[in-house]
C-alpha cells in the first residue's frame, strides 16, 4: 500500500495483530460514560426550551489505547455530535469521558489547554477545515502557536517550520508546500494538510469524522492507507467515523452501531461482520452491494422514515422500523421498555430484547457474506483496497497533481 512520499507501508492485518496484543493488555485511553448531547428548541414569545433534540443520548463505550474504533449509522443519528462532544468542541448535556485517567469535561484553563493537545480532529470537509486565507505554514502551525511553551519552544519561527515540514512529509507531501495556499491543493491534497494539522501536536486520539466521505473513491484507498500507516507510525488511536460499512470494515479494530442517539450495537469488526446480532445492523449489511452476480439474497428494506431525534419512540428506538419484531408479532415490550446494552459474550454488546431470536441462519437469509466469514475465521474481513500510484508533487510552478 502506497501512504504518499516518503511514507512507510504496513499491511492493515499486521496493523491490527499489534493492536490486539495491546487490547489484551486492556489499556483504556478513553472512557466514556452515560454521555448525552441535547440540542434545546426554542418556542413561544419568550424564546422558552420547549423540547430538545437528543442527538446523543446516553451512550457509553472505552476505546483502548492504539485501536481504531469504528462508528456507523445512518445520517442524523449522531455520530459527529458524539466525536465533537468527546473533544469538547460542543459542550456535553451530562455524563463524563475520562481521558488518560483525567475527567475531560471537569478540565478548566491551562489544564484543558494541555488536554487539547492529546486529542485532535481531522474534519469531514478539507475545503471548509481550511482558512483560505492563510498559507499551509499558518494553517498547521497555528494550533502549534497557541500551545507554545519554553518547553517545547514551538513560539520559535524555525522550530514550527521544521515541525511542519516534517508532518508535510509525513502525509505525502513537499515541504516548499507550506508557502502555498489551500485553493492550490486538489481535494486529496487539502484532506493531507487536515491530517498534518491534526498530527502537528503530537496527540494521542484522533476524531477522524469522515475524511474520506468527500473524496473520490482512488483517492479514499490512499487517505485510509496513510491513516492506517500513520496509526502505526506514531502510536495513534482513532474514533473512525463513516456511513460506508466497507471503510468502516476495512480500518476498524471494533465497530459500533448508532441509531438516533444511542448505540444499538459494539462488537470486534470480524465478529460484527460475521454475526450481527442487532435487527438494524443486519439492515444495514444487507443493504451492501455484493460484488459477485452469483450470490443471491433478500434485501431488507426498512418500513417508514428515521423518527425525529426531538421526538424519538418510547422503549426501543428502532421498533417503529423493526423487521424483527414484525415477524415476532409486535411484543409489547418493544414499544414500552428501553433495551439494555448486555454483553453478549466476548465484548459483542446488543440493545435488543429479542437478541436470541437472531441466530446465523437468520444472518445469512439477508447477508450471504456474513455466513463464509462466520465459517472461516483466518481469513481477513475484506480484500485490501487497491493500490493506486500516487504522483510525486509537483515541483513549484508547476500545475498541483490531481489526487
Amino acid at each position: 500500500m502506497s501512504s504518499g512520499e516518503g511514507g512507510p507501508t504496513t499491511s492493515p492485518w499486521a496493523a491490527r495483530a499489534a493492536v490486539a496484543d495491546r487490547a489484551d493488555r486492556g489499556e483504556v485511553l478513553l472512557d466514556v460514560r452515560n454521555l448525552r448531547k441535547y440540542f434545546p428548541i426554542h418556542g413561544g414569545l419568550l424564546r422558552r426550551t420547549i423540547a430538545n433534540v437528543q442527538a446523543v443520548d446516553d451512550v457509553s463505550l472505552e476505546v483502548r489505547r492504539g485501536e481504531t474504533l469504528g462508528l456507523v449509522g445512518e445520517s442524523g443519528c449522531g455520530k459527529t455530535t458524539f466525536g465533537r462532544t468527546l473533544l469538547r468542541l460542543t459542550p456535553p448535556t451530562a455524563g463524563s469521558v475520562i481521558f488518560g485517567g483525567q475527567d475531560v469535561f471537569a478540565l478548566k484553563g491551562d489544564a484543558l489547554k494541555r488536554m487539547r493537545r492529546r486529542m485532535q480532529i481531522i474534519f469531514q470537509d478539507p475545503v471548509a477545515s481550511l482558512n483560505p486565507r492563510m498559507p499551509v505554514s499558518d494553517i498547521i502551525g497555528e494550533g502549534m502557536l497557541a500551545q507554545a511553551d519554553a518547553e517545547n519552544q514551538w513560539g520559535s519561527r524555525s522550530v514550527r517550520d521544521q515541525r511542519i515540514g516534517d508532518y508535510l512529509e509525513a502525509v505525502g507531501l513537499r515541504r516548499d508546500y507550506s508557502r502555498r495556499y489551500p485553493h492550490e491543493f486538489s481535494g486529496g491534497q487539502r484532506q493531507r494538510i487536515g491530517i498534518a494539522r491534526a498530527l502537528a501536536l503530537d496527540p494521542e486520539f484522533i476524531v477522524c469524522d469522515e475524511p474520506v466521505s468527500a473524496l473520490d473513491v482512488s483517492i479514499q484507498s490512499q487517505i485510509l492507507n496513510l491513516l492506517v500507516d500513520l496509526r502505526q507510525r506514531f502510536n495513534l488511536t482513532y474514533l473512525f467515523v463513516a456511513h460506508n460499512l466497507s471503510v468502516i470494515e476495512y480500518i476498524s479494530d471494533r465497530v459500533g452501531v448508532m441509531y438516533l442517539g444511542k448505540l444499538v450495537e459494539l462488537a470486534d469488526v470480524r465478529e460484527l461482520y460475521a454475526r450481527p446480532r442487532h435487527p438494524y445492523t443486519v439492515a444495514l449489511l444487507s443493504a451492501v452491494p455484493n460484488p459477485d452476480p452469483r450470490v443471491r439474497k433478500k434485501r431488507l428494506v426498512l418500513a417508514g422514515d428515521v423518527p425525529s431525534p426531538a421526538n424519538p419512540p418510547s422503549g426501543c428506538r428502532f421498533h417503529t422500523r423493526c423487521w424483527l419484531r414484525e415477524r415476532l408479532g409486535n411484543p409489547e415490550n418493544c414499544a414500552t421498555d428501553e433495551p439494555t446494552f448486555n454483553d453478549i459474550g466476548g465484548g459483542h454488546r446488543v440493545a435488543c430484547h429479542w437478541v436470541d431470536e437472531i441466530t446465523d441462519g437468520t444472518v445469512a437469509e439477508f447477508v450471504p457474506r456474513a455466513a463464509r466469514l462466520a465459517a472461516s475465521p483466518g481469513v481477513p474481513p475484506v480484500a485490501t483496497p487497491p493500490v493506486i500510484s500516487w504522483a510525486p508533487p509537483a515541483a513549484p510552478g508547476e500545475a498541483a497533481p490531481s489526487s
